[in-house]
């Protein structure tokens, strides 16, 4: 399968049930959130009030994918606020990091198998030491008036097949006054062997977003991954990226990396419109409150595991799971269309942890 037909594919599909708002759920109300599956393309369309959110993309047949992932994220406003590129590639956004798509949740050293930067891109001889997260079955696609709720299952794998982890995953969406909402719960449970999340940056819920949310710099920076391949990053070159972080701790800007926080907000106006993404980090996972991986080219990501590198090594963490011994991590992304304060995130992550 093409790159680019899973795009035409995705919005075909959009536009033949932008009519379907007019449905009830099973308690007679009119169904607001739509969750549509489509298994034969290996893929899940969420749509609120018949406008597009987001697709689940779980398709193994294409090379870019080796995760599940969801893409794209559109905002209340209609904005486009995840990049394109690889699946379909937008004019003036970067081309760097091929592994960064849409949103997903991975990780870089999971028994010295890198999850994380696995893509076509990486050289033949890293092969055995990348790792995919396959074999998705979808559990549950319900619609419903106030949420729509997506469950599946998956493997993650080593090159050779062999299960590491079983992942069960709940997505649920909701929308409201110029706000959509995502609730991910994933638990992760080992299989045969002792598993081991050593401490690394390359992790671990992420998004990738589009080229106006970057934060404006002119100038390049050179990053190395786990594997010490070193990556590139251009400057931007035009008055696009306008983005800016923003954390529970009152931190902005690009000091927001390898920060702790209870939540981080990346926000800045998208074809006029003010548009922010807002993760939060419960208060029941591992290593709460969470360091933030959130880079100023674009990839925003809440990973609480890498403790010994943003601790510059005064902290390490290596969370060790035990044969059939779990691990289960909680996250909102909130998408909110027109300006936020602190002191309305602070409100919003306290209802959140209700």
């Amino acid at each position: 399968m093409k790159i680019k037909t899973v795009f035409l594919i995705f919005t075909s599909v959009l536009l033949m049930v932008s009519s379907c708002g007019n449905g009830t759920d099973k308690k007679g109300g009119r169904e607001k959130i739509h969750v549509i599956p489509h298994a034969q393309e290996m893929r899940v369309d969420v749509l609120v009030d018949g406008k597009p959110f987001t697709s689940f993309l779980y398709t193994d047949t294409l090379a870019a994918l080796t995760k599940p992932v969801l893409w794209p994220v559109i905002s209340a406003a209609g904005d486009t606020l995840t990049r394109g590129f690889p699946l379909h590639p937008v004019a003036g956004e970067r081309t760097d990091h091929p592994h960064h798509i849409g949103m997903w949740l991975t990780y870089g050293d999971v028994n010295h198998i890198d999850f994380w930067g696995n893509s076509p891109a990486m050289p033949p001889e890293m092969h055995d030491k990348l790792g995919w997260i396959r074999n998705v079955k979808i559990l549950k696609t319900e619609s419903g008036k106030d949420k729509g709720i997506l469950e599946f299952t998956a493997d993650w794998l080593d090159a050779f097949g062999k299960v590491m982890l079983k992942e069960h995953t709940t997505f649920t969406f909701s929308d409201g006054n110029n706000t959509r909402i995502i609730d991910r719960v994933t638990t992760l449970t080992a299989q045969k062997d002792t598993i081991v999340f050593y401490d690394t940056k390359e992790g671990m819920m992420a998004i990738r977003v589009t080229h106006a949310l970057e934060l404006p710099t002119n100038k390049p920076i050179t990053l190395s991954d786990a594997h010490g391949n070193k990556t590139v990053v251009e400057g931007s070159h035009d008055t696009i990226a306008n983005g800016n972080y923003l954390t529970s701790t009152g931190v902005t800007g690009l000091e927001a990396w390898g920060k702790r926080a209870d939540w981080v907000c990346l926000h800045g106006k998208v074809k006029g419109t003010e548009e922010s993404i807002t993760i939060f980090d419960h208060p029941d996972n591992p290593g709460h409150p969470s360091y933030w991986h959130a880079r100023g080219y674009g990839l925003f990501s809440v990973n609480p595991l890498g403790q010994k590198t943003f601790s510059k090594g005064k902290e390490v963490l290596n969370l060790t799971l035990a044969p059939g011994q779990s691990v289960t991590f909680r996250y909102r992304v909130m998408i909110k269309s027109g300006k936020v304060t602190a002191g309305e995130l602070n409100k919003d992550y306290e209802e959140y942890i209700k």
